[in-house]
């Protein structure tokens, strides 16, 4: 990368972070239902989850510990989402029209978009991680355990919104993008974010094994809670470079097609 296609990535890098500041409403609307699912399950359903995960009286501990990494990385799932909507909006509202008459790098553009739904991912997961703290989460992690945790959840984030970039660019308008990202949020209400995998019914839980946010969460978990992790932790990583990179060609692909119109 040459210095002038660096300078164009953090100048849309600062585009991607300042329209969010300025427009922090569909971060906010993402995070909230993330953190009302944690306080739902918690306070309303922890004292029975805890029950049957741990065979024994009812004592929500265990199910905070349980619950928060799956809540982490659906929140993920969700501050992705609005990566969708954002470029859909680009797309659909005439600045890349306008960013086609100067002289910078296209790639740029996307690059931008992914760094800065990047960081907004991770603040949002330091403030899930601190409610989390705040209601009951005591994580037994060692630095080393913590670093493979972040970089975990960022190549989660990184994956998940390449993928977002592309459909963002095949959606017609920002809630056809909306509506395309659905199974973002979705697919970890069908892993092991809230029960065991071995509790659901059979064709539910050959679905759950095998997707990819069950492995990323149980080798999250493993990693915060010093639970075992055994071979998931290298199927996560899989999952993440395999989704990372067809969303990258993906994203690649249709934004030339689109320049070519």
């Amino acid at each position: 990368m040459n210095a002038t296609a660096l300078q164009d990535n953090l100048t849309m890098l600062r585009r991607s972070l300042l329209h969010a500041r300025r427009y922090p409403s569909l971060t906010l609307n993402l995070l909230l239902t993330p953190v009302m699912l944690l306080l739902l399950f918690v306070y309303v359903f922890g004292d029975v989850m805890s029950a049957g995960l741990t065979g024994g009286g009812a004592d929500r501990s265990a199910y905070v510990a349980y619950i928060v990494p799956g809540i982490l990385l659906m929140t993920v799932g969700m501050t992705s989402l609005g990566t969708a909507v954002s470029v859909c909006s680009d797309m659909t509202e005439g600045i890349i029209a306008r960013f086609r008459t100067m002289a910078i790098s296209r790639a740029s553009v996307l690059t931008g978009h992914v760094i800065g739904s990047v960081i907004q991912t991770l603040v949002a997961l330091v403030v899930i991680l601190g409610i989390g703290v705040a209601i009951g989460f005591r994580p037994d992690a060692s630095p080393l355990e913590w670093l493979a945790a972040a970089g975990l959840m960022t190549l989660v984030s990184l994956a998940l919104t390449w993928i977002a970039v592309g459909i963002g660019l095949v959606s017609p308008n920002p809630e056809g993008a909306s509506n395309l990202g659905m199974p973002l949020t979705l697919l970890p209400l069908l892993s092991s974010a809230f029960v065991p995998v071995d509790a659901m019914p059979d064709g539910f839980r050959w679905f759950a094994e095998y997707q990819p946010f069950s492995p990323a969460i149980e080798t999250l978990r493993g990693l915060l809670m010093g639970s075992e992790i055994g071979d998931r932790g290298w199927i996560a990583v899989a999952w993440c470079l395999a989704l990372a990179v067809t969303g990258y060609l993906w994203s690649k692909a249709r934004f030339e097609t689109e320049q070519q119109k």
